[in-house]
This record gives C-alpha cells, structure tokens and sequence, in this order.
C-alpha cells in the first residue's frame, strides 16, 4: 500500500508543464435530465467559464502545485479576450496564446443532468488553427513536460517533435479526433492517454484489455493507457510486460465535464515530477474522481491536499493480465 507522503509534492521549484491545444468559452446548464427530442428544456442553474481540454489540464495542474503554461488561439474577439482573463486569473500563464484576427473564438453550450453526463455542443472556427508557429527545442527547453490535444494538431504535432527532441516528456491526450490526426501525433509522443471511444476506434476493438494490446503493439515506442470513466483506467506496464486495471474511486457524479482533463494534467505533473506509474494512475484516477463531485467544468478540480487525503481511504481495485494472454 502507497503512503499519502508519497503523494506530496517534491521539494524543490514546482515542475513546469506546457499544455497545448483548446480553450473555449463555455456556457454550461444543469438540468434534471438531458433531452430526448425537439422541444424546450428549463435549467436550474448555470455558468459561464473559459475551458477546453488542454485548458482545463493546464488548471488541474496549476491546481495540484504544478506550473502551467499554455498554448492556446483565440479570435481577436470579446469572447476571446475574456477567455485569456479568466484562464490567467486561474493561474495559468497565457503569455504564449494566440489572437487570431478574422477568427471568432470558440464557444460552447453544455447540458449536465443530474447523474453527471452531459451534451455538448461546441463551435470551432475553422479559422482559429490555420496559423501555426514554428516551435524549436529551446522554445520547450525550460519546460519539464509537454501536455498536448488534438485541437490543434499542427501546432501539438511541432510541440511533440521539440519536446522529443530536447528529451522532455512528450503527452498527447489521444481523444476522438479527425481521421489520420492521431496516427499523425502517436509517433511524436512519449507517453498516450486515450480516451475509451477514440481508443476503441482506434484499436478497432471494445474489450478495453484487448485494446489496450493492441494500442502498444501499434505505438511500441511510447508508454500507453486507455482510461475509460467510472470503469476505471488500463496501461500497458512496460517494465512488467502486464496490462493492469485500476478500478475507479467511487463517488457520486454530480458533472464528469472536464474528468477527462484534470485526469490528463494530473497524469502529466505526476510524470514529471517522477511519480512512479501506478502511483501516477492512482493520483490522476483520485483527481478526476473529486472533480465529478462538483459541478462547474474545470472548477471541480482538487488541490493537491484533497487528492493526498483522498488516496488515504481509497481500498484501491487493481487488475493484471500477461500481455498475449487472454484477451490481450
């Protein structure tokens, strides 16, 4: 059983992570149940807030004492000034966003029901990612990790080569992308968090222990992982040659808004702070656990003292499996 004091923060500067790809006003509506048909639907309560998936790792980072950087295009908008204010305001440095003029910043409208899912609707200009600057080695060299989407693949495709080739830690969070984006970004990256749709497409496959086989026969160079919700995570452990379950926490989901992304800025602080493996599965699990308990996007991401004694009650569930054996 891992102590809570392996779950501190290390002594020592805080670990810088760049996040690369998405930020979006959102504007998020509870509602008692999502709709099944044409009509109209009256919320019961709703906010407003700048996220996105590279953003709301960026604050889930932030968050857990980590220093967050971002890499973001907005249009030259109201709406885009104010997702940079709100961000900044959230302890990210946004020095590095783009303000693209002609673009219209990306917005969308989310409903949460009571159980926790949700319906999203987003709109990406198609504008917003057609500039793309040159990103080099010393660009990411202060940098100890790199946390890319697949929002904005060009740019996270440049990120990936110059983190790879300064010898920093290289993420992509392999959500469903366009066709060919993914294939297009694996081979750059040293460590991939699939979710469960954009990995079963991917694999061609379901039985998530198959998957995941399949995934790292795909991508043997990089570390590989599929987490799939309230049935947990999967990775391949490369120094056993297993693939292990780890069952999720339970709690009870109020939003699983933003889940996947606090897990993603969770997973990539404990990496480079050099959390071993099952360690870092465990933290970033318990981050994105805490998170469906609160409703509001991002906002429900836990501070590191939350996770820490969080993790102290966890009877935690885990699985292995020889890789070629069974259904791997």
């Amino acid at each position: 059983m891992t102590t809570s004091s392996a779950f501190e923060q290390p002594p020592g500067r805080a670990r810088r992570v760049l996040c690369v790809g998405a930020a979006v006003m959102d504007t998020l509506f509870r509602v008692r149940s999502l709709p099944t048909g044409q009509g109209k639907i009256l919320p019961y309560d709703m906010l407003q807030i700048a996220e996105g998936m590279a953003s709301s790792a960026a604050f889930a980072i932030a968050r857990l004492g980590g220093d967050a950087s971002l890499w973001g295009a907005v249009g030259n908008d109201a709406i885009g000034e104010r997702i940079i204010a709100d961000l900044s305001e959230s302890g990210i440095d946004t020095s590095g966003m783009l303000r693209v003029a002609g673009a219209r910043s990306a917005i969308s409208t989310i409903l949460v029901d009571d159980h926790g899912e949700r319906l999203i609707v987003p709109f990406y200009d198609a504008g917003l990612h057609e500039t793309v600057k040159p990103v080099t080695r010393q660009d990411v060299s202060s940098f100890d990790a790199v946390l890319v989407d697949v929002r904005w693949p060009k740019l996270a495709l440049r990120t990936l080569l110059a983190a790879r080739e300064a010898g920093k830690l290289a993420i992509l969070d392999g959500d469903v992308a366009g066709d060919g984006v993914i294939e297009m970004l694996a081979p750059a990256a040293s460590h991939i968090v699939f979710s469960q749709p954009a990995a079963e497409r991917l694999a061609g496959a379901a039985e998530l222990v198959k998957v995941v086989g399949i995934l790292k026969r795909k991508f043997e160079h990089a570390f590989i992982s599929v987490t799939a919700g309230e049935n947990g995570s999967f990775w391949f452990d490369d120094r056993t040659g297993e693939i292990i379950h780890l069952a999720a926490p339970k709690v009870r989901a109020v939003d699983t808004l933003a889940a996947g992304d606090i897990f993603h800025g969770a997973f990539a602080l404990a990496t480079a702070e050099g959390l071993p493996i099952e360690e870092t599965m465990r933290f970033s699990s318990m981050a994105a656990a805490l998170k469906c308990q609160v409703f509001g996007g991002r906002i429900g991401a836990p501070t590191r003292a939350e996770v820490r004694d969080a993790l102290q009650d966890w009877n935690v569930g885990r699985q292995s499996w020889r890789a070629g054996s069974g259904g791997a």
